[in-house]
């Protein structure tokens, strides 16, 4: 039987994985508004970089989860 995590814990993992989508998100968003600046396409690199910046952020919530539930944290 598993040990129970404390609520201290879990609020600690619901705001991991919070800061890490919305961090990741921003930045591809920012970062697709910029290169769409300085190269002068619309939309495009917006779109391709909130693409990537959801995947890695899904990616990383996903890790933070597996670290919380093998007890490494």
């Amino acid at each position: 039987m598993r040990p129970s995590k404390s609520p201290l814990q879990a609020m600690a993992i619901y705001s991991a994985i919070l800061s890490q989508l919305v961090g990741s998100v921003l930045i591809g968003v920012f970062t697709g508004m910029w290169l769409d600046d300085e190269i002068g396409t619309a939309p495009l690199f917006l779109i391709i970089c909130l693409f990537v910046g959801l995947a890695v952020g899904v990616w990383a919530m996903l890790q933070t989860v597996r670290k919380f539930e093998s007890g490494d944290v």
